[in-house]
């Protein structure tokens, strides 16, 4: 369901050691959370920019019933482990692999790191949490390895719930995460310069 639209920015692969996988949130284009690139140290980073079709990852809410958002989601996740194999068989291990997500990206990136947890360099999810009407915690098998993952969200958030942020930190440290919850209080659907600063940190190693 989801064509390989990859956009690349920063170092090139062949040269890169890092890589940073950045995930777009619902009716937005990769190139507009690839726009953060110049906000974040990503100097030394290979910085790709998966663009789903059509503009979303899949189309209810992360709360709805799995098979209801099938296949989409089930494509996303694939698209998501076609391109790790692809930055591995490149030359860049998993652990110096980072993830940074928005909103229905955050979501679609905690779900995979999740279902295939180990050591990452680092997870960052703004507005998001697990995925599923009920989280099916059988998908979560392995172990995070001490990955360090920054969750933040907005309190009250219109598509996802305070509870399932907690929820989901939860999974996250029982599954070894080294996870930091940060929440701000009233500050809308958007990423702030405040979360922004904690994913500078996490990129530097200071979480």
């Amino acid at each position: 369901m989801h064509p390989k639209d990859i956009h690349y920015s920063g170092k090139p692969l062949a040269e890169a050691e890092k890589a940073i996988i950045m995930l777009h949130g619902r009716n937005a284009p990769a190139t507009g959370i690839l726009a953060l690139e110049s906000e974040l140290p990503l100097q030394d980073f290979a910085v790709i920019a998966p663009e789903a079709y059509n503009n979303s990852w899949y189309p209810l809410s992360f709360m709805a019933p799995t098979d209801q958002n099938e296949p989409w989601l089930s494509s996303a996740l694939q698209m998501l482990s076609n391109l790790e194999t692809e930055l591995n068989q490149k030359g860049i291990p998993s652990e110096h692999i980072y993830f940074f997500g928005f909103s229905q990206g955050a979501c679609l990136c905690l779900e995979y790191v999740t279902r295939n947890a180990k050591r990452y360099g680092g997870v960052a999810a703004i507005i998001g949490g697990l995925i599923g009407e009920h989280i099916n915690t059988g998908n979560y098998i392995t172990n995070f390895e001490q990955t360090p993952i920054v969750l933040a969200t907005s309190h009250p958030d219109s598509h996802v719930p305070l509870s399932r942020v907690q929820k989901t930190e939860e999974i996250l440290a029982q599954k070894n995460a080294q996870v930091s919850l940060h929440i701000f209080e009233n500050a809308g659907h958007h990423i702030l310069p405040e979360e922004l600063n904690l994913v500078q940190e996490l990129l530097h190693g200071r979480t």
